[in-house]
């Protein structure tokens, strides 16, 4: 068996191989479904070393998939009458496997065409080990060792690259009203407005995407695009930009857009340095307050909010529609990033979304920066719910506290559970707004 594949990619082919066993298993009602669901989420690691054949303390750990016939049926399984991995249940395992998602990495994990390559050979499977060659060098692993080698791979490879986009893209398209759509791509939500003066979006995803975009806005039955809007200048949004102009599409956004994809970026949240933006992504026209765009027998208004998310956040309302597209200001269902490095603030963050609050009403349809079409109330809550956690964390500060002992005292446990699944954990959330509210 002879997988090639680049790093991460590789990484899910380790995994599936152990995974293939489980899924025998399952096959052949040798293990009940909801057990072994529960077992791999309550302890995957013992679970994992001992799917592949790894030592584990019975009186500590009993066996993960509750099966009665022990480690012998589980190797007899895995290895076959001629002591290798069951091919026809791996490559049965392996049509399963397409829509598998980890870290909250979006698009199918169906290994696409790659320029670097590492040949992986499985040449013999015994009771604890696989032999495998590397780009032709033998290698003797035992199971669990390869699990983890994978795991090691995924790690190296693909975490540097979390968010970033891949070629494995699926844009859903959500009709918001007549005329107004939603694309739901790899970053941030494009609105669209299409009609009889043609197609104006509010921002444009990763620059990998473009493609993708121009496809849904094509099977929207848009024409060209004439206008983007940008809601701020980080590349989720504005990475079409250069594409976009491309195909004949004027550029709009608050100056401090231009400003800041006009030079190098470094994020001191995040760890990462922006390159400057090629001159043909930058905005062409930009505004200090607002800007309307009477467009499609609409007002689409593009106003400027005090330092929010960043220092150039824009709210764009469509009127008389009552749809409004908040970027960044609002991540529905997650806890939100404040880019401090751009001179966001998380109190001017708050007072944002309060001054989008007091224009709107219950019939509102409310675009996200990130996330599902929302509405007032849960707008309402998602500003209560980052008030509250702004003022427990200025509590603290104002007594002395400090940020580690902050962090400790779980000041967001309340609202975890509905916001706390995002690419922002609960504890660097608490880090964030701290490092915008104690200067």
């Amino acid at each position: 068996m002879l997988l090639r594949h680049s790093g991460h990619q590789l990484f899910f082919e380790l995994f599936r191989i152990g995974f293939a066993h489980a899924f025998v298993l399952l096959r052949d009602d040798r293990v009940d479904a909801v057990r072994l669901v529960t077992d791999v989420l309550v302890d995957p690691q013992t679970f994992a070393l001992e799917l592949l054949g790894g030592k584990t303390d019975r009186a500590k750990h009993p066996h993960p998939t509750g099966l009665a016939h022990g480690d012998d049926d589980v190797a007899a399984v895995s290895e076959g009458e001629n002591r290798n991995i069951d091919a026809e249940a791996f490559a049965e395992f392996s049509a399963h496997w397409a829509g598998f998602s980890m870290l909250g990495c979006r698009g199918s994990l169906a290994p696409p065409i790659t320029k670097a390559f590492v040949a992986v050979e499985i040449v013999a499977s015994t009771r604890e080990t696989f032999q495998i060659r590397l780009n032709s060098k033998g290698l003797i692993m035992k199971k669990h060792q390869l699990f983890y080698f994978g795991l090691t791979l995924f790690i190296v490879t693909a975490i540097p690259n979390f968010g970033k986009a891949s070629d494995e893209v699926n844009v859903r398209t959500v009709v918001v009203a007549d005329g107004i759509s939603m694309l739901m791509g790899r970053g941030g939500n494009v609105a669209v407005s299409h009609g009889g003066d043609g197609t104006l979006i509010v921002d444009d995803d990763y620059a990998q995407v473009s493609t993708h975009i121009l496809s849904a806005l094509d099977a929207l039955g848009a024409s060209q695009v004439r206008y983007v809007l940008n809601t701020h200048w980080h590349a989720d949004h504005t990475g079409g930009n250069e594409r976009m102009n491309a195909v004949g599409a004027v550029i709009v956004a608050h100056d401090n857009v231009r400003e800041r994809m006009s030079h190098e970026h470094v994020s001191a949240a995040l760890g990462r340095t922006t390159k400057a933006s090629p001159a043909a992504a930058l905005p062409t026209v930009t505004f200090s307050e607002q800007a309307s765009l009477h467009f499609n027998g609409l007002t689409i208004r593009a106003e400027h909010v005090a330092p929010a998310h960043t220092d150039g956040d824009a709210v764009i309302y469509f009127e008389p529609a009552n749809v409004v597209h908040l970027g960044d200001l609002y991540f529905n269902g997650i806890y939100p990033f404040v880019d401090f490095s751009s001179g966001g603030e998380p109190r001017g963050m708050i007072a944002g979304v309060r001054g989008v609050l007091a224009r709107i009403d219950d019939h509102t349809k409310v675009i996200p920066g990130h996330g599902k079409l929302s509405n007032r109330g849960e707008l309402q809550a998602y500003h209560d719910m980052l008030k509250t956690i702004c003022d427990r964390i200025d509590v603290e500060i104002k007594k002395g506290t400090g940020l580690d002992d902050i962090v400790a005292m779980k000041l967001t446990a309340d609202y975890d559970e509905r916001w706390g699944s995002g690419f922002l954990s609960p504890d660097r959330f608490v880090r964030v707004l701290y490092a915008g509210l104690v200067d």
